[in-house]
């Protein structure tokens, strides 16, 4: 469906998604506990015939982005299952930053596949000379804003320059890739 660049890290396959990833996509995103994080805001998939359109349009959309843009569907290599979706898109409103995100099955949460999923999109886009790529995070999201840090983006401050709602911004740039970088200073306190 798309011409998404299939990446590969040590327990994953992120590749193009597929009209057949329909039932493994819902899982994902029929959760409203992953879909009510997202930027741009974006309601739970109700069922399967919701869930084939949007991956149309993913898909669509995906063959129009310029690398190293894109959606990819990610797989558990060891089982071949679905278990979520990650991005690399353009931020508007001008399409200069570039957004790395990933959205996984509640199930397979805290296994460390939204880190390797991370360094997987982010070696592609700096391997297309992108020098930086930003996470937003919704002001309240504590599991995204300590998944960005440990995967080693710093918090930069906080704008609503993307999408028009606050959101928490985190770079990464190729020498944070590096275990040895230094931490990222945590965002101020919120209720």
């Amino acid at each position: 469906m798309t011409a998404t660049t299939v990446l590969t890290t040590e327990r994953l396959t992120l590749r193009p998604w597929q009209l057949e990833d329909a039932p493994a996509a819902l899982e994902v995103y029929g959760h409203t506990e992953v879909t009510r994080w997202l930027s741009p805001e974006m309601d739970r998939v109700p069922d399967s015939a919701a869930m084939r359109l949007l991956l149309q349009q993913w898909a669509a959309e995906s063959e129009r982005l310029p690398a190293p843009a894109g959606r990819w569907a990610v797989q558990r290599d060891s089982d071949g299952l679905v278990i979520g979706g990650a991005v690399l898109l353009p931020l508007p409103p001008g399409e200069e930053d570039l957004e790395i995100g990933w959205q996984l099955r509640p199930d397979t949460w805290g296994h460390g596949y939204a880190t390797e999923t991370t360094h997987a999109l982010a070696a592609w886009a700096f391997s297309q000379d992108v020098h930086e790529v930003f996470a937003v995070v919704r002001p309240g999201n504590a599991r995204a804003a300590a998944t960005v840090r440990n995967n080693g983006m710093h918090w930069v401050g906080e704008t609503t320059k993307y999408y028009g709602v606050e959101l928490q911004v985190f770079r990464l740039r190729r020498a944070d890739l590096d275990s040895a970088a230094p931490a990222s200073p945590q965002p101020h306190d919120r209720d």
